[in-house]
């Protein structure tokens, strides 16, 4: 990818772990929601994904977008995910195909199959269980934040069969620092560490599809997300596993 690339929400978890990987790997420019603490030393913007001018702007000359923006509460309120999760995705789609866009990788949660573990816990979180998860599923929100994770799955699809443009929509799963969740079996399951999160987008950014829904964790021997398709279209290859703390 030699063209810049857009990393919305580069203030956030996600972003810090990606910046943290691949800094100097890519051409970025980066969206805040809110002026930065400290001035970053790449060139940024300020502003809401609402805002269809900057979006413009900020789309202008991006060869693809890292969309990782919008409210993350897992418990913030239906008017809050549908202005800033759902219309701000759609209104960013719209300045990414009108811009030219090669590829939108779109960053979804766990919590877009929240409840496929309800019936299921705690063996779904033990190394003995065989059910995984693959992105063929049809999506189970845990949560209104996962209701609009769901939602901007399929806008990103509408856009790829309507535009063309490449989509991968990644379920990112437990992100941490240093190591996973010590006795706690469901972050342990779906742990992805710092340089794994980092090679992930990396590989996102890198290989040939046309629209995947792919799991992002490590490759941890507790795990109920399948991670062999984002292993496959990728090549995405994890170095940690969560075992490896306990």
């Amino acid at each position: 990818m030699d063209d810049t690339v857009l990393l919305t929400g580069a203030g956030g978890r996600v972003g810090g772990a990606i910046l943290d990987g691949l800094a100097d790997a890519y051409d970025w420019r980066l969206l805040y929601h809110n002026p930065p603490a400290e001035e970053p030393d790449l060139p940024y913007l300020v502003g809401d994904l609402e805002d269809a001018e900057l979006m413009g702007e900020a789309c202008e000359g991006c060869g693809a977008v890292i969309h990782l923006a919008g409210d993350p509460r897992p418990e913030a309120p239906w008017n809050s995910v549908l202005e800033n999760n759902v219309h701000g995705t759609k209104v960013l789609l719209d300045a990414a195909v009108e811009a030219g866009v090669e590829k939108f990788v779109f960053a979804s949660s766990n919590h877009a199959v929240g409840h496929f573990e309800t019936d299921r816990k705690p063996d779904i979180y033990r190394e003995g269980d065989e059910f995984r998860l693959d992105g063929t599923e049809l999506p189970r929100p845990g949560n209104f934040y996962g209701v609009s994770k769901a939602t901007g799955e399929i806008l990103c699809r509408y856009y790829h069969d309507e535009h063309g443009i490449s989509a991968c929509c990644l379920r990112i799963g437990n992100l941490t620092e240093n190591h996973p969740p010590r006795d706690y079996e469901r972050g342990q399951a779906m742990w992805l560490s710092h340089r794994d999160c980092a090679h992930l987008h990396q590989c996102a950014l890198e290989a040939d599809y046309g629209f995947e829904i792919l799991y992002g964790i490590s490759d941890n021997d507790r795990k109920y997300y399948s991670i062999e398709r984002a292993r496959e279209v990728l090549g995405y290859d994890p170095q940690d596993n969560s075992a490896e703390y306990e």
